[in-house]
């Protein structure tokens, strides 16, 4: 099995001599709140990793309240509310409120962001400034969602331009996303510009996916010469609870998808393969079960509707706490990763590292070219398209009948785990 790209391996063992000397990193982060999202948790993630790789941190975040993270120093940036922008946008946010109406369509078609992202930029920035007694030897600006505010903040920084490592976790803006995701947003000109901007002043940018660098080169060429690929980090250090909910079978055959099904991830193909497998297996039913966990999506109703004739399915139409489904995913006889309908899919979900930090069977669902599939490999023998019913029961299949042999169900995904792992993180930031 090809555990990733052959041009990672050969740049892994071919770094001999690593930087002995301790680098000052200041990571600026949207926030450090696990709980808020899963993008945080990749951010928080590599924070982690990084402190663990030995690197001097300080962490700034805009998580907008108090959180620690074991043996890091972190700071939380203040919002400006003395601003003409701040009382701009809780104008605009009342008038949301009380009259079911936002203005910030056209808000954006004029300045291209909100009035509370620009409040948020400049407070990001002001907070910076501010700093004296710290000289970074790079600056990380770390994002989720499609806001970039610690990137936004930085341009106003320019004394840290050449320091900069500006981490692209999605593409941006929405029209450079690929079908079924892009879209033309309000203010999509200004975006751009800020973006090309980002691309010119950084002297790095990161990406979680290889496949996601080249699309965003794509679309900015300024981003040329600058790529470094950091993927989402395996992160041991973690806690994970060991309660494990009710509704969990642990010596049952489990297919778990854990996050959140966006339009996009249509998980009807699984469903009814799932269906399909229970029918022609009917003494699954007692121990089988398939899990989505998360919140509710435009998909809750028809799950709703199948519950009522087969309980083998289960939703929990919320968000559960980061550790409880760490524990599952540990315990699942199969873990799904869902990804859109489209021709490419250059995304690294968050939920890979926790996947493959399982060890067990991922049952990776979504286009012929993806960044999952890139790393597990082209002979992966469990892929299929999002709505090839047929072969995904046959998958479904051959995995009930590997857990019925237990002691073949872990996956040796050695390599993988080395490529997601400290000591990797710790060869690409030395080389910096």
């Amino acid at each position: 099995m090809l555990y990733f790209a052959k041009e990672i391996i050969d740049l892994y063992q071919t770094s001999q001599s690593l930087n002995s000397q301790v680098k000052n990193l200041l990571i600026v982060a949207e926030s450090i709140d696990v709980e808020d999202s899963s993008g945080t948790k990749g951010r928080v993630a590599l924070i982690d990793n990084l402190h663990k790789a030995g690197y001097n941190l300080r962490v700034y975040h805009y998580t907008k309240k108090i959180i620690s993270l074991e043996g890091i120093k972190t700071y939380p940036l203040k919002e400006n509310r003395r601003s003409l922008l701040f009382l701009l946008s809780r104008l605009e946010r009342h008038i949301r409120y009380k009259f079911n109406y936002s203005l910030n369509v056209y808000i954006e078609r004029i300045f291209g962001f909100s009035f509370t992202l620009l409040n948020d930029r400049n407070s990001i920035a002001r907070e910076l400034e501010r700093i004296e007694d710290f000289n970074p030897d790079l600056v990380l600006t770390l994002s989720k969602g499609g806001s970039f505010r610690p990137h936004h903040a930085l341009l106003n920084l320019p004394k840290w331009h050449n320091k900069w490592i500006a981490y692209i976790h999605d593409p941006y803006p929405m029209h450079s996303y690929p079908r079924p995701y892009d879209w033309v947003e309000p203010g999509h000109q200004r975006k751009r510009d800020f973006f090309q901007q980002v691309a010119l002043k950084c002297k790095y940018a990161a990406y979680p996916s290889k496949l996601l660098s080249e699309w965003m080169e794509s679309y900015f060429p300024e981003l040329k010469g600058k790529r470094l690929i950091i993927p989402h980090q395996i992160n041991s250090t973690k806690d994970v609870t060991e309660e494990i909910p009710l509704f969990f079978k642990e010596e049952g055959f489990s297919i778990v998808h854990a996050g959140a099904l966006m339009g996009a991830r249509n998980p009807i193909g699984l469903l009814n393969a799932f269906q399909e497998f229970l029918k022609q297996n009917p003494e699954a039913k007692e121990h089988s079960q398939l899990l989505f966990l998360g919140e509710r999506s435009r998909y809750t109703k028809v799950f709703n509707e199948v519950i009522e004739e087969m309980p083998q399915l289960y939703c929990s139409n919320r968000n559960l706490p980061f550790s409880m489904v760490k524990a599952i995913q540990n315990k699942a006889s199969v873990n799904v990763i869902l990804e859109a309908k489209g021709p490419i899919s250059p995304f690294l979900p968050g939920k890979f590292p926790h996947c493959i930090q399982s060890k067990q069977p991922i049952l990776l669902l979504g286009p012929f070219y993806s960044e999952c599939r890139r790393l597990l490999g082209e002979n992966y023998p469990w892929y299929s398209e999002i709505d090839d019913r047929e072969r995904i029961l046959q998958h479904i299949k051959s995995l009930y009948v590997r857990w019925q042999n237990k002691d073949k169900m872990e996956v040796d995904y050695s390599g993988l785990k080395e490529y997601l792992s400290v000591s990797y993180l710790k060869v690409i930031i030395d080389d910096l």
